[in-house]
């Protein structure tokens, strides 16, 4: 298939784990810089310590927020934004509600979203939804994806990675058949190698979340 970039700039490159450590981050940003992936993937307290690593490059810091269960206030979600913006952020990846959801709270959810849309919106930041479709049935698929349209997110996500499952190719392509042109959609979670990155861009996927890019990238050389 013909990439509309090339492949190391779909790459969101990862590290989110709990146990991650300061050194192991600092090597994340080693390896953004020497593939010059289009931006790295970070808990809200590492964004300062990438804006330093980074600052004399194109390679873009993503925040998580709400980062895994989204089951946070809306509140804090939005204070998380901006301190991330602040330090260096430029998109941010939240998680909804999705006891919210389920539950029809619709209202509430969009609200959520918007929340963080408007805080990031104030450092010229971008926002990415993720609506952790592996706890979602279709018809909760497609609601969020309209929801996080009318909140004014840039993107819908699927996964966090820390759920019960992560990117499918179904998913990515439900996704992509609701939010059209308007909306870009990334795929994350169990994405680990050249054939699987390949057929989640083929199904719409405009960004890769990936802890496996490097891996990846040299899979593409050989």
């Amino acid at each position: 298939m013909n990439l509309v970039k090339p492949l190391n700039k779909y790459f969101d490159h990862t590290i989110l784990k709990a146990d991650a450590t300061s050194a192991q981050v600092d090597e994340l940003c080693r390896e953004a810089l020497k593939y010059e992936f289009y931006s790295v993937c970070v808990n809200s307290c590492y964004v300062s310590q990438c804006s330093q690593m980074l600052k004399e490059s194109d390679v873009k810091i993503a925040a998580v927020v709400g980062f895994p269960l989204g089951a946070c206030t809306t509140k804090s979600k939005s204070f998380e934004t901006s301190e991330a913006c602040r330090d260096g952020a430029s998109e941010i990846d939240m998680v909804i509600n999705v006891g919210a959801l389920k539950d029809g709270k619709y209202d509430y959810v969009r609200s959520d979203i918007k929340a963080v849309v408007d805080a990031a919106a104030e450092y010229d930041a971008i926002v990415k939804v993720i609506i952790e479709t592996c706890l979602l049935t279709k018809e909760e698929k497609i609601t969020a994806c309209k929801l996080s349209e009318e909140a004014g997110a840039a993107f819908v996500k699927t996964s966090t990675g820390f759920s019960t499952g992560g990117a499918t190719i179904e998913d990515v392509m439900l996704m992509k058949s609701i939010v059209g042109d308007r909306l870009q959609v990334k795929a994350s979670g169990g994405i680990r190698d050249y054939e699987t990155t390949m057929k989640m861009i083929e199904a719409g996927a405009d960004r890769i979340g990936a802890s496996a890019s490097v891996n990846i990238m040299k899979t593409e050389v050989l």
